[in-house]
């Protein structure tokens, strides 16, 4: 709706603001109308109110204000969630997970507001940068993204842990670069996915076998529908059409919806390209620096009298 960015909602997470009221960009009325239509409809639709904890992203994990003048009732409106009533209370007790730790990799220089010296990270403690060894933090090791199993594994095995952040300028939002985490806690995750990489790797194999053999399959029908609607097509060059047209990745038309359902438009597509390349001197025109569209009107007329023969046989 444009009331809001997630790079204010990340500071006001972090602790950075007062309340939220402060970084919206809307008078109060027009909020406090959008929560009625919002409980309308959520009553309309079954859902049940839940009311939520909102806690701050630091080692307090303080209450989070929604307003400037606090009102509880309207602090509640705010902390409501409306959630479908068939939610298992698994589900509904990890909408109530205190959130993570946040520590901050910064993008110019700062200064410790409790040592006055500078670090790699630093945390906020009441709106102000903190550094590690002040927040009793530095003896956490940092893994980068990028391991999702890993950095899962050991913010588990650890008993304190913060996800670090970095903003993004161009796109004005905090985004994930990694993990803080006891270094035995690391060391742990690190054996538990040496173990599973044996496992996944047969997964993987197992997954790409499945697929070639899909792909095979495929290959196989698609010939057979050349033939089918080209019964004078040569039975090889039907599978070389196939084989080409149906390659995984290749973004051909064999791999688009209409192809892998074997609609006759397409597989005819496939046939047309084939004898385009193959039967006809389309592609030395291309080279010689004919146009396109011109190298194609000059090869029509080979191009259908190579699939007319092909389907009347």
């Amino acid at each position: 709706m444009g009331w809001l960015t997630s790079s204010r909602v990340d500071e006001w997470r972090q602790g950075r603001r007062d309340h939220l009221e402060a970084v919206m960009t809307v008078r109060d009325d027009k909020i406090a109308a959008a929560l009625r239509a919002l409980r309308d409809w959520a009553e309309r639709q079954g859902l049940e109110p839940s009311e939520t904890a909102y806690l701050a992203a630091t080692r307090d994990h303080r209450p989070l204000r929604f307003t400037a003048h606090g009102d509880e009732a309207v602090e509640r409106a705010y902390r409501t969630h409306w959630i479908s009533p068939d939610l298992t209370p698994a589900q509904r007790e990890r909408l109530n997970k205190a959130p993570d730790l946040v520590a901050i990799l910064p993008l110019t220089a700062w200064t410790c507001a409790s040592c006055h010296g500078t670090g790699e990270f630093y945390v906020l403690e009441e709106d102000a940068p903190i550094c590690l060894t002040c927040s009793d933090m530095d003896h956490l090791v940092f893994l980068p993204s990028g391991d999702a199993a890993l950095s899962r594994r050991a913010k588990k095995e650890s008993g304190l842990s913060a996800v670090v952040k970095q903003l993004n300028k161009r796109r004005k939002r905090y985004e994930r670069r990694g993990v803080l985490v006891e270094e035995a806690a690391l060391e742990r995750a690190e054996e538990q996915c040496l173990a599973d990489e044996d496992l996944r790797a047969r997964r993987r194999e197992r997954e790409r076998e499945r697929r070639d053999q899909q792909d095979v399959e495929f290959q196989k029908r698609m010939a057979a529908e050349v033939l089918r609607l080209f019964p004078g097509c040569p039975p090889e060059r039907a599978e070389e059409i196939a084989h080409h047209a149906g390659v995984r990745g290749s973004g051909r038309v064999g791999r688009s919806a209409a192809g892998r359902d074997l609609e006759a438009n397409a597989v005819t597509l496939a046939v047309a390209a084939s004898v385009r390349h193959l039967d006809t001197d389309y592609d030395q025109q291309l080279m010689s620096g004919v146009p396109r569209r011109q190298a194609r009107d000059n090869i029509r007329a080979r191009m259908d009298a190579v699939l007319a023969s092909w389907r009347s046989a």
